[in-house]
C-alpha cells in the first residue's frame, strides 16, 4: 500500500497536481491469519484509491466473501455462515460485516431483474415452488414464482423470479404485467400447471397465447 501511494503521488506530479502524504490513519483488518491492527498513509487531497486493499474493506481475503456469496446463494442462513467462518478460519465475522458483503450482489441483482426482454418467446414455462424459511423462532413456507422462456431461435432464457408469500392467479397477474413492461409483447405458447384462475389471468396480459396445461417442474 506505501508503495500504492508512493506511485499515485508520483503520478500527480506528472500531471502537474499538487498532492503530498499527510499522516497516517490504521483500522483493524481480518485476514485468514487472523485480526491484525494496519497502519497506513493518507494523502492530502484524499484521491488516492489503494487496491491491496480499497477503503472501507475490513477483510483482506477476495477468497472469503467468494465463500460467503457462495453459501448465500444456498440460501444459507446468516446466523449458520458465521458459524462456517469461525470454524474454518481464525476470524469473527460480525453480521454488519456480512450483510455488507452480501449486499454487493444487490445491485447486480435488480440489474438482472429489471433488465428489457426479448419481443416474443416461442415457449414460456411458469411455475411456482414452495420453500423454507426462518423468521424469527419459526420456519415458513414461502414461494417462488419461476419464468422459463424459451427463444425463437431455439435458446433457453430464465427471464425471472419472484418471491410471495403463497401461489396464486393475483400474484401471477403482476408477474406477468410485469414481463410485459419489460418488453414482452408475444409469447406463442405458455405452459403451465393446473391453477385456477392461471389461465384468465394470462389471457388477461397475452390475449393471443395458447395455454397448455401440464406438469412444469422448472425445480428440477
Amino acid at each position: 500500500m506505501a508503495g500504492e501511494l508512493e506511485a499515485h503521488l508520483q503520478e500527480a506530479k506528472a500531471a502537474g497536481l499538487t498532492n503530498r502524504k499527510n499522516g497516517k490513519t490504521s483500522k483493524k483488518v481480518k485476514s485468514l491469519s487472523g485480526a491484525f491492527e494496519l497502519e497506513t498513509t493518507r494523502d492530502r487531497s484524499g484521491s488516492f484509491e489503494p487496491v491491496v486493499l480499497p477503503k472501507r474493506q475490513l477483510i483482506i481475503t477476495a477468497e472469503l466473501e467468494e465463500k460467503v456469496f457462495g453459501l448465500y446463494d444456498l440460501g444459507v442462513s446468516t446466523r449458520d455462515i458465521t458459524k462456517y467462518v469461525k470454524e474454518m478460519y481464525p476470524m469473527d465475522i460480525s453480521a454488519a460485516t456480512l450483510s455488507a458483503i452480501t449486499d454487493k450482489v444487490i445491485p447486480a441483482m435488480n440489474e438482472w431483474r429489471n433488465r428489457p426482454l426479448a419481443s416474443v418467446y416461442a415457449f414460456v414455462y411458469l411455475d411456482c415452488m414452495p420453500y423454507k424459511v426462518r423468521e424469527g423462532s419459526s420456519v415458513v413456507t414461502r414461494a417462488i414464482y419461476n419464468i422459463l422462456g424459451v427463444s425463437l431461435a431455439g435458446t433457453k432464457d430464465l427471464i425471472g423470479m419472484y418471491l410471495s408469500e403463497s401461489e396464486g392467479a393475483k400474484f401471477w397477474l403482476s408477474v406477468l404485467t410485469d414481463l410485459k413492461n419489460r418488453g414482452v409483447e408475444d409469447m406463442l405458447i405458455a405452459c403451465i400447471d393446473g391453477l385456477k384462475g392461471f389461465p384468465k389471468a394470462i389471457a388477461a396480459v397475452f390475449p393471443k397465447t395458447e395455454i397448455q396445461t401440464c406438469l412444469v417442474h422448472l425445480d428440477r
